[in-house]
């Protein structure tokens, strides 16, 4: 989708997609896992947590509603094991994950493996549209994983030789499968469609780089493969189907992952990937400057993550503007639009503020976007 206007998506005041999830939603999830609510009973309150935060977000004045992922647990996880072929297994506990007073968080990282041929056996997002877009008065979004998700963590190693002796032939059955899943989608009528892709924001890292190379990797050469497998992916998509990508160093419990500028992927990334906006990740100095924005075609939006998702304190409108028109040196202010730079909850277990200050930060976003743009 090209010539974008104002009024479509990505919008000026947008976000990520996930939202703290609500006590009730938590209790519920736990009482599911011990067996003490069935399947039915659990997707009853998540039906009921849906619905009172497509309102939250409408009265808020966003434009593009999401579900905030409360049927799941990870951002990636859930999607990608629905799919025929992925097995997944959880890692010791690490301390990958850091935040910025210089302490750790514990994370079981969970890792994909591929021991059969990839398949899109039945829709993944189908039904979850479907009740989202019965309940919005705005554009329903939805956001799902990467294709890239699938491969990065675990690399050649975790996807069996027996089955993908070439990986070539991996690649394909993978875009081919979320081919099907965007046709689904498309057939309900979905027009704004989200990828979520830390892989490519952790291959701005010098350290992750280098160790992409000691596997024998090529970040050049999987920045390229990550650019061509979204564009298989959507190739087929209806003309007035908006699809967008976020980058992400990390986002699990207020800490982080990577750091580093958007220098290293930037031209290959924002030329190559044939979609039609870009959520970057852009709340402090560990995403660098703006200066990669200046290869950001003419025909492309950044919605610059400006505000933090991991922190309570809700920015000034002041010093967003200030941070704008420091961008706007690079991209046209017309190319530009607002948002935080992650969710509120990639995880279930969501981050270190409240839900109080997350729909103050919302409204904030919304306000400034209006005050920018007008429109």
């Amino acid at each position: 989708m090209t010539g974008k206007t104002a009024g479509q998506p990505p919008f000026r005041a947008d976000h990520v997609g996930s939202f703290l999830r609500p006590s009730r939603l938590v209790e519920a999830r736990a009482s599911h896992a011990d067996g003490k609510l069935d399947a039915d009973g659990l997707r009853q309150v998540e039906d009921d947590c849906i619905r009172a935060v497509v309102q939250r977000q409408q009265d808020v004045g966003l434009q593009g509603i999401t579900d905030g992922e409360f049927r799941r647990t990870f951002f990636h996880v859930d999607f990608l094991e629905r799919l025929a072929g992925v097995t997944v297994t959880y890692g010791e506990f690490t301390s990958a994950f850091r935040k910025d007073d210089g302490s750790e968080v514990g994370f079981r990282p969970p890792t994909m493996h591929i021991e059969a041929p990839i398949r899109h056996v039945a829709p993944i997002q189908g039904a979850d549209y479907d009740f989202l877009a019965g309940v919005v008065t705005r554009t329903p979004k939805v956001c799902i994983p990467a294709p890239s998700m699938l491969h990065f963590r675990g690399g050649r190693q975790a996807i069996s030789e027996r089955v993908y002796p070439d990986l070539e032939d991996f690649y394909e059955d993978l875009a081919a499968a979320y081919r099907a899943e965007v046709a689904d989608l498309a057939a309900r009528g979905c027009r704004y469609l989200q990828m979520d892709d830390t892989n490519l924001a952790y291959l701005c890292d010098p350290k992750i780089r280098a160790r992409t190379a000691a596997r024998g990797d090529d970040p050049d050469a999987l920045t390229h493969l990550y650019c061509r497998l979204v564009n298989e992916a959507i190739k087929d998509r209806p003309a007035d189907m908006a699809v967008c990508v976020h980058l992400c160093r990390g986002n699990f419990k207020s800490a982080w992952v990577a750091e580093g500028g958007y220098e290293p992927v930037a031209e290959i990334l924002f030329n190559e990937m044939a979609i039609d906006g870009f959520f970057l990740e852009y709340d402090d100095e560990r995403s660098g400057d703006f200066a990669p924005l200046r290869f950001m075609p003419k025909d492309k939006r950044v919605v610059l993550g400006l505000m933090s998702s991991k922190r309570p304190e809700v920015e000034s409108k002041e010093s967003l503007k200030q941070r704008i028109d420091e961008a706007a040196r690079y991209v046209p202010l017309d190319q530009c639009a607002l948002s935080h730079q992650c969710g509120f909850s990639s995880t279930a277990h969501g981050n270190e503020l409240s839900e109080d200050d997350q729909w103050q930060k919302l409204a904030r976003c919304v306000d400034v976007a209006n005050e920018v743009w007008g429109d």
